[in-house]
């Protein structure tokens, strides 16, 4: 589904990716790890073409992502960030049939849709008519899963879809997340700093560091053959939620 080729990009002297070439399957479920500052969320914002490389190629579904085909690559693609990254003037409602509306969608198909992820995120359909700030973190984020799918994409990304969220409402929304996965079939990416969390709802983890990735596979690939000393710190620094 994504080919990336080489792909580098720099921020002034700072080098975000280092000629990352990586082959993500379609109807698979990838999860990028590592460090805080190893590339990851820039990895996955280049898919989307937010960031565009310095050098190397990124293609989607065997095309390459240029300006010209941009616009209708990206609504093949539903994008989820840390948050929700939801408008706050909007109801839960405007929020989700935002691109829908923008694309004319008949008032009937908007009402349809609806429905159907209200019933595939047990988002409370009172909530709709509410404002993201009179709703809790658990349904902000549903929310944004709901935005996401509203154009039924083949494609969703998440940057840390869970990380601002306390452990209990956490743990829910993981297995929520594990079963709409499932439910979906679609090629999922999605950017975590927790392995427990990777391994629990990825076919393949994809490990970086500085810029690079140094390992791909199962968490049972890291554990058994780690590809150099990193993988195993790593793997070891989180060695208690592992347990």
């Amino acid at each position: 589904m994504f080919e990336l080729d080489q792909v580098t990009k720099h921020y002034g002297a700072t080098l975000a990716l280092d000629a990352v070439s990586l082959r993500l399957a379609r109807g698979r479920t990838t999860a990028l790890i590592g460090p805080s500052g190893c590339g990851k969320s820039t990895l996955l914002r280049t898919l989307i073409g937010l960031i565009e490389p310095d050098a190397g190629q990124v293609r989607f579904d065997g095309q390459g992502l240029e300006r010209k085909t941009m616009r209708s690559q990206r609504q093949r693609m539903g994008y989820v960030i840390q948050q929700g990254g939801l408008f706050p003037h909007l109801t839960a409602q405007e929020n989700v049939a935002l691109m829908a509306r923008y694309l004319n969608w008949p008032p009937a198909r908007i009402d349809t849709r609806l429905t159907e992820l209200l019933e595939l995120t047990h988002f409370p359909r009172v909530a709709l008519a509410r404002y993201p700030g009179e709703l809790s973190g658990g349904q902000n984020q549903r929310l944004g899963l709901m935005r996401a799918l509203m154009l039924d994409p083949e494609v969703l990304l998440l940057d840390e879809p869970l990380g601002a969220l306390d452990p209990m409402i956490r743990f829910d929304l993981q297995e929520e997340l594990k079963e709409i996965f499932a439910t979906l079939g679609k090629t999922v990416v999605l950017v975590t700093h927790d392995l427990p969390e990777a391994a629990f709802l990825a076919d393949s983890i994809v490990l970086m560091r500085a810029g690079r990735i140094v390992q791909s596979g199962t968490l049972a690939d890291m554990l058994n053959q780690p590809a150099e000393p990193f993988v195993e710190r790593f793997v070891r620094a989180q060695r208690s939620h592992l347990a």
